[in-house]
């Protein structure tokens, strides 16, 4: 899939979603086609228009000019004043929240969409008992929902989507709300449910681990357009936009190629690394935060290295490490971070407001043409 453009991702198939909509008064231009069977993760900021994305294509919003379509049947199109309302349009939206019926059972909530669609009492039962066999929900059934935990209400939200048959599922943030226990049994759930079934999904989400459980591929929104695209491991491995690179846990530095393996950033830094970026052309320099040392004086140019200088904005504790955050860049970018030690840590006294190096081998710094747009 290429990175060339900045507002159409595609991938590969038949079938699937098309979505060409603009809406002006939000500053929404969207261009994406998803082909039937993958599922596609939509990263990026709040208000970066991901929500608006989902509404487009739930029929809860319409677009001031564009197209909507889902396996070949027009749900969208401004030109001819066609608009499918939300319940006609084969899309099933899960939510952070279960939103279940209160005055209904498990049963009767799952069960509820079937016979909505016209399936007599015991057909709509026979495919709740089914789904909620599916999700392991089935001693559920005759609950009500208040006497679900967090995470046994998603199960039953997961069955009662399903149970609509969908052509297309909209997750918006599934697991957001559930307690660290319930979120990765609710995700493996949804990981064999979709793969198992071929089911064609869009994923909102902030978590990188739902992003590499659930998707084959990403696209990253800000200010209301696609900014990166690619597969899950292109897009986390080799990111090209500061968001992407700040959930995939790398650093990430804008500059100009002047010569084979050197970026020069706007502001006069000069870094070397490994790749095939071209002469005069923008780029981005990736290099993880284990990668670095931090030193309190300039060390000498021995070996193949950058120095970067660097104003400690913030320490915080990774697990087994230190992060050291560096102030923003001068372009107002995200600044670097390096993880270190605690041991480091109190052996350089290192505190916010410190000025301190950043120190880079070559080889630990990748250097990749910048996305186009």
């Amino acid at each position: 899939m290429s990175r060339a453009g900045a507002t159409t991702a595609r991938v590969a198939g038949h079938g699937g979603l098309r979505v060409h909509a603009r809406l002006d008064h939000r500053g929404v231009d969207l261009d994406l086609e998803l082909d039937g069977g993958h599922v596609l993760a939509v990263l990026g900021p709040n208000g970066a228009g991901k929500s608006t994305l989902l509404s487009l294509i739930a029929g809860l919003v319409r677009p001031d000019r564009g197209r909507v379509e889902l396996d070949g049947r027009v749900l969208t199109h401004t030109a001819s004043g066609t608009f499918v309302p939300a319940h006609a349009r084969g899309v099933a939206m899960l939510s952070q929240q279960a939103l279940l019926f209160p005055h209904l059972s498990v049963a009767e909530n799952v069960a509820f969409a079937p016979r909505s669609r016209g399936e007599t009492r015991s057909a709509a039962r026979g495919i709740a008992d089914r789904w909620l066999r599916e999700v392991e929900a089935e001693p559920l059934a005759g609950r009500r929902p208040s006497q679900l935990s967090g995470g046994q209400a998603q199960r039953v939200a997961i069955a009662r989507a399903l149970a609509a048959d969908p052509q297309l599922l909209l997750l918006d943030e599934p697991m957001a709300a559930l307690d660290v226990g319930s979120a990765p049994a609710v995700r493996r759930l949804l990981r064999r449910i979709l793969r198992e079934e071929g089911r064609t999904a869009v994923l909102v989400t902030h978590d990188l681990l739902d992003a590499l459980a659930l998707a084959d591929h990403v696209i990253v929104l800000e200010s209301g357009r696609i900014v990166e695209r690619g597969s899950v491991r292109d897009v986390l491995t080799s990111p090209r936009s500061a968001f992407a690179a700040r959930m995939a846990g790398v650093n990430l530095v804008s500059g100009t190629i002047e010569e084979p393996g050197l970026l020069r950033t706007s502001w006069g830094t000069t870094l070397f690394g490994i790749g095939e970026a071209a002469v005069g052309s923008d780029a981005v320099a990736l290099f993880r935060p284990g990668a670095v040392a931090v030193h309190l004086e300039p060390p000498p140019h021995a070996s193949p290295r950058n120095v970067i200088a660097v104003t400690i904005a913030e320490l915080d504790v990774h697990g087994a490490t230190v992060r050291v955050r560096g102030a923003d860049h001068p372009d107002g970018s995200t600044g670097p971070a390096a993880d270190v030690t605690a041991a480091a840590v109190a052996d350089l006294d290192l505190t916010p407001g410190q000025h301190v190096y950043f120190v880079v081998k070559t080889q630990e710094l990748e250097l990749h043409p910048a996305l186009a747009g």
